[in-house]
């Protein structure tokens, strides 16, 4: 099949799958949009809300419209790794120990509440995220694929929670801040949720998925494109109003984005404009503001749209680098 006719199929998977969504959950459009562009580029997300803004409900409803294997951990302060990963256990029939797996081996899985459970919990899902793999006592097994992580966290409550580290941050795609819906969409919640929801049916199959993702990595991107990509972190590291800006992996987790919503919307080549959608979800995350800028009122977000506007969009191979050579000056 031509690259873009299978473009185009995966932009019709995409409205599938938005209409499916909303069928249970609603106002929600972009974040949904954000979950379809991270499962085919294969990485993981970080919803960020208060509590009954229905984010537990939206990754449900997305495995649901998925088809795929489904497992929720509710995180705790006394959870373990091995509640997690799993653990050798004596067999008494046989005197032997055997292992059992815990329920990150799945294809997605619900990560609730990240952040109520301490470092040494929340490490243990680092290697699964980045290498599809789990390592139990000296055993090393291959998750099932696609995998996902779908985690969740409430930035209010201070007490009884753990701070996510920027290297577990790291490893998310995107994070996706949920807030509170318009009226017009609560009504509607309401008015929907006034009779009983039934869960979509699978509209694809994982062997759909596993090759669309194949086909992400086949995205074309020009030269120029790329190291616009790289201006556009630089441009971060550089930017006075920032201690941390857009690391390498940053740079990789964008272009990947890029991609996915290049052929998400039915090419099969990215541009400037595929870049630019996803920077804010892509960077937000990653970079950290300096204190002074955050009694400003300064937002992530705000800077990652001043890094935007602020590289051109084509450069030559000459101008490669110059990003972060004084453009905040």
């Amino acid at each position: 099949m031509h690259q873009e006719d299978i473009a185009r199929g995966v932009g019709e998977l995409r409205e599938k799958m938005t209409d499916a969504v909303k069928k249970v959950v609603v106002g929600m459009d972009e974040s949904i949009d954000l979950l379809f562009l991270s499962l085919i580029s294969s990485g993981h997300v970080l919803l960020e809300g208060v509590p009954g803004t229905a984010k537990t409900t939206l990754c449900r409803t997305f495995s649901a419209a998925l088809g795929i294997d489904f497992e929720r951990i509710q995180f705790t302060p006394d959870l373990l790794p091995s509640d997690v990963t799993g653990t050798q256990v004596l067999d008494r029939a046989t005197s032997d120990f055997v292992l059992r797996k815990g329920p990150i081996f799945c294809q997605l899985l619900l990560a609730d509440e990240l952040n109520r459970a301490p470092a040494r919990t929340q490490s243990s899902l680092l290697e699964a995220m980045q290498e599809g793999q789990v390592t139990i006592e000296g055993t090393t097994l291959q998750l099932p694929e696609p995998f996902m992580v779908l985690a969740t966290q409430n930035p209010i409550e201070q007490e009884g929670v753990y701070r996510l580290p920027e290297a577990q941050l790291d490893r998310f795609l995107f994070r996706i801040t949920v807030d509170y819906p318009v009226r017009e969409a609560e009504v509607e919640m309401l008015n929907l949720h006034g009779r009983p929801v039934a869960m979509p049916e699978p509209i694809t199959t994982v062997d759909e998925i596993k090759d669309i993702q194949r086909r992400v990595d086949h995205v074309f991107m020009t030269p120029e494109l790329l190291e616009y990509t790289i201006d556009l972190i630089r441009a971060t590291r550089a930017h006075p109003d920032l201690l941390l800006g857009g690391s390498p992996r940053a740079a990789i987790n964008l272009m990947k984005a890029a991609k996915a919503h290049a052929i998400a919307e039915g090419r099969s080549f990215a541009t400037h404009v595929d870049l630019q959608a996803v920077a804010g979800a892509v960077l937000g995350h990653r970079i950290i503001l300096r204190p002074e800028a955050e009694m400003d009122g300064k937002r992530p977000a705000d800077i990652v749209q001043q890094a935007v506007q602020s590289v051109p969009v084509m450069q030559s191979s000459e101008s490669s680098g110059r990003a972060d050579a004084g453009i905040w000056q």
